[in-house]
């Protein structure tokens, strides 16, 4: 793929630059799930070579079908950060925004950037296929979650109950095409 999105660079934290994943990121994919609190929030954790490839696939995949977009956000040549907007389908008003943050990189707002670029993205390639809105789901004892959408300009819409795989109530944000 040769897409590639970017985020402005911050007084305090640099540009981001956003892109498919590659075969070559899965060394820095293993390195990011090394990290406990982003394995407590993940349903797919990677920590072998092969499940590295299995996520690599499924990105792949995601793009080739259209319907799930999944973002390696780098700084420099850093993996700091994985966004992706899921259940895209033409006709569909509504699809949503997932994000995880590797460890050396939270607390600095590179979430927030991440999210908002594939945001801006999202509406200009999509809402002529029927794209209104956006969602940002997330567990209700993740506050860190609940920041990100807020500084992303995802409005806090609702408590969803728990149901498979998310064993607790959750938070649905919800953004609007401008």
């Amino acid at each position: 793929m040769s897409l590639v999105l970017s985020a402005p660079a911050t007084p305090t934290a640099p540009g981001l630059l956003l892109r498919p994943w590659r075969d070559g990121d899965a060394d820095a994919l293993i390195e990011a799930y090394r990290d406990p609190v982003l394995r407590a929030w993940t349903s797919y954790p990677v920590s072998t070579p092969a499940q590295a490839r299995a996520f690599l696939r499924r990105s792949r995949q995601g793009w080739a079908a259209a319907d799930w977009f999944s973002f390696a956000v780098l700084e420099g040549e850093r993996l700091v950060a994985c966004v992706v907007l899921k259940g895209v389908r033409p006709g569909r008003p509504a699809a949503e925004v997932g994000y995880w943050t590797a460890a050396p990189a939270r607390g600095r707002g590179v979430a927030p950037r991440a999210v908002e670029a594939v945001t801006g993205w999202a509406f200009a390639r999509f809402a002529a296929a029927g794209l209104t809105h956006l969602e940002l789901l997330h567990q209700v004892d993740n506050p860190a979650s609940c920041r990100v959408a807020e500084k992303s300009g995802y409005a806090f819409a609702e408590v969803l109950p728990a149901r498979a795989p998310y064993p607790r109530d959750g938070h649905r944000h919800v953004r609007h095409l401008p």
